[in-house]
């Protein structure tokens, strides 16, 4: 996953250089963000509840800041582990540029998901990459006395998503959950399996190679 972004900020550079290294300015604004502390100049480590499509799960972390140049910018990278949900590491640089009395942000980054999230599907994945990152810089503008979410820098609009765009993104999610579900109920077959409830392993091993083929039907 690759994402990019830009983002006025209604504050002074040195003001948003100074809230991107406080941690309890980050924790307050990073979407789920239950805990997150300062172990040294560079570290922190954190912890995360988020829900990408049908998958919610509780990530812990940390993060390393390398190339520091106050106010100028720095590169963010770390990794999340949010057991059997799967993983996210990855990477970003981020540059602060002064424009009259308020700041440009600008980032790029880039991103790898493991276990279930990489099943998702890389649109449902960026779109709530996206949409995290969204809520964060509004709350972050907000935070620093913008009032209202943080206007995106690039003067042309993002074109608007076609129907067929649209209708992809339904199915992708739709199929994730479907997935999902059809997982969590091989999962109770299983266990009803082993009690001999209603029929014991054989009548339950019937049910559960319906529901894959169904699940896989609906793939396809």
């Amino acid at each position: 996953m690759e994402m990019s972004g830009e983002y006025r900020i209604p504050a002074p550079r040195e003001t948003v250089w100074a809230a991107l290294n406080d941690p309890e300015v980050l924790k307050a604004c990073i979407p789920g963000c239950e805990s997150l502390e300062k172990t040294s100049d560079t570290e922190m480590t954190a912890a995360v509840t988020t829900k990408v499509g049908p998958v919610k799960a509780k990530f812990t972390g940390a993060v390393t800041l390398s190339n520091i140049r106050p106010p100028e910018g720095y590169t963010i990278s770390g990794e999340g582990k949010g057991g059997v949900a799967g993983f996210a590491k990855g990477g970003a640089d981020v540059a602060l540029e002064a424009d009259g009395d308020a700041t440009i942000l600008r980032y790029t980054a880039k991103a790898q998901v493991g276990g279930k999230l990489a099943q998702l599907g890389a649109r449902l994945i960026d779109s709530t990459a996206k949409k995290m990152a969204d809520e964060f810089f509004g709350a972050f503008s907000a935070r620093l006395g913008g009032g209202a979410a943080a206007a995106p820098a690039a003067p042309a609009a993002a074109p608007a998503a076609t129907e067929e765009e649209t209708f992809v993104e339904r199915a992708e999610h739709a199929v994730a959950e479907v997935a999902h579900e059809a997982e969590k109920a091989e999962e109770r077959l299983e266990v009803a399996a082993g009690k001999g409830v209603l029929g014991g392993p054989v009548t339950w091993g019937l049910i559960a190679l319906a529901v894959v083929i169904v699940a896989l039907w609906l793939f396809n």
